[in-house]
């Protein structure tokens, strides 16, 4: 039975990574900021990434590390560097001093283009410290992750029920189902060999990804419309709506400046070449079968 240790578990993918992990018969120890309740085959470790202490529990014993904590949205750039570059840096360190090899790190399809966003250089750099950790590591770069319980894609699903939904300017980007990312970081944790080294982009499987206004209308389409209005805004629109965002919601705004940068570039599609060997993985939720299920789970918690 393998140990695997995981930051991050508290929060939408983290959640899906620690039930896969137990599913697949692993024991787990899991990073939290906060008491939480008692689970089987789950040792909490009570922490965070600036707890070296905690981070050296974490690791000390387990098999792999999945690190998936870090911070994709705040008001102040100048925490992305704390949370997503110094934060994974600590975690390298409790590896090395626990003599933990596996590294599977999840960062974002935003580390290709670090000069859009305050976001996306934080990732690139995390990406330089594990490429010279000298671990076996794995870098994942997720697309848009969406489903049950996810609140980034929750707008597009609140303001398509009314059959409207605003854009960012013309592009397209590449999808992928929670379930989906959760079981490949866990499957990657046991095939260190043909993944080492390696910087994966994975997807929903469908080539070419999803332009905007297709995205747009699946939406639309898992929530019983025919159609869905989907104007692209230009990116001076965009910038009033992140100033008002903040006004509204202060620093719980989720439309912040940095977000619009990245938001506007023409393309987020997953590449070919970066693609995870179908032997390793391989997904299993289309995207119009996951964005029913997440519209069916939205209406029955009663967020939309």
């Amino acid at each position: 039975m393998t140990l695997l240790a995981i930051t991050g578990t508290t929060g939408f993918v983290g959640s899906a990574v620690l039930d896969a992990a137990l599913a697949a018969g692993h024991r787990v120890r899991a990073l939290a900021r906060r008491e939480q309740a008692a689970r089987d085959g789950v040792e909490w470790v009570r922490g965070d990434l600036a707890d070296q202490a905690a981070l050296t529990a974490l690791c000390a014993g387990s098999d792999a590390v999945i690190h998936l904590a870090g911070m994709t949205n705040t008001p102040d750039p100048a925490d992305f560097e704390e949370a997503n570059v110094t934060g994974t840096a600590r975690v390298v360190e409790a590896m090395r001093a626990a003599g933990v090899r596996r590294l599977v790190f999840v960062s974002s399809l935003a580390a290709r283009e670090p000069k859009l966003s305050a976001y996306g250089a934080s990732k690139a750099r995390a990406e330089t410290v594990v490429e010279a950790s000298g671990l076996d590591w794995t870098i994942i770069r997720p697309p848009g992750v969406y489903g049950p319980r996810d609140i980034d894609y929750l707008d597009m699903f609140r303001t398509a029920k009314w059959g409207f939904v605003p854009l960012p300017p013309g592009g397209a980007s590449s999808i992928i189902h929670a379930d989906d990312l959760a079981d490949l970081l866990v499957a990657l944790t046991a095939n260190a060999a043909p993944t080492r080294k390696q910087i994966y982009e994975p997807d929903d499987g469908r080539e070419g990804g999803w332009s905007h206004k297709e995205l747009a209308q699946a939406i639309g389409h898992a929530l019983g419309r025919r159609s869905v209005f989907a104007p692209h805004l230009p990116r001076g629109v965009l910038d009033a709506a992140a100033a008002a965002d903040r006004l509204v919601r202060g620093d719980r705004a989720k439309l912040t400046p940095d977000r619009v940068g990245y938001m506007c570039h023409p393309n987020w599609v997953s590449r070919f070449d970066r693609k995870v060997p179908a032997a390793v993985w391989q997904p299993r939720i289309s995207g119009e079968e996951g964005l029913a299920a997440t519209a069916r789970w939205y209406a029955r918690e009663g967020w939309l």
